[in-house]
């Protein structure tokens, strides 16, 4: 073999084993896909509740408070952006670093809606009402389990009509009581 014919042999022999690797790689990547869970935040905005679910078994329901009726929380599918511990606020005219007074509490997940998330509070009274101004307000200590439980890409859900779909996460609407019915009149 003449050191001509043999370099040509080696170099085929290194574009096959660099297909070979880019084949193998690609497999591999789309098995992780396969085995890897699917993870989705649906939020009913109704039932100002959250629930995570995980290859289509809900894992936790939370507690929350969305948008008030004059800045509602906007319906629509869309994916957590941005995960920040212990995030700075910055209003109008005003900047609060972390601590007790942060109007986002402990935790910051972006939304893929610029200006939109779901954080904690230094209002936990707040949670169960429509009193944010368009974000998923809730309890510091379930931010912080949510956080860990969810990564950037995650799909996040909201509701805003109590479709079959959302009963079946979140059980039958709760039943409303008149004061008169009470009181038997």
């Amino acid at each position: 073999m003449n050191p001509r014919s043999e370099h040509l042999s080696f170099r085929a022999l290194g574009q096959f084993a660099a297909a070979m690797l880019v084949a193998a790689g690609e497999a591999l990547a789309q098995e992780k896909q396969a085995v890897a869970a699917t993870r989705r935040i649906v939020i009913s905005i109704p039932d100002r509740k959250l629930a995570l679910i995980e290859d289509g078994r809900v894992l936790k329901i939370y507690s929350t408070a969305v948008g008030a009726p004059s800045t509602p929380s906007p319906a629509g599918v869309y994916t957590i952006a941005q995960r920040l511990p212990n995030p700075t606020w910055y209003g109008p005219h005003k900047v609060v670093g972390p601590g007790a007074a942060n109007p986002l509490g402990t935790r910051w997940m972006g939304l893929s809606r610029k200006g939109y998330g779901i954080h904690g509070t230094n209002r936990p009274r707040s949670i169960g009402r429509n009193a944010s101004h368009g974000c998923i307000r809730m309890r510091n200590r379930d931010v912080e389990e949510l956080f860990e439980l969810v990564s950037v890409g995650d799909a996040v859900e909201l509701q805003d009509e109590r479709t079959a779909a959302v009963a079946a996460i979140f059980g039958p609407e709760p039943q409303t009581v008149s004061l008169q019915a009470i009181a038997g009149q």
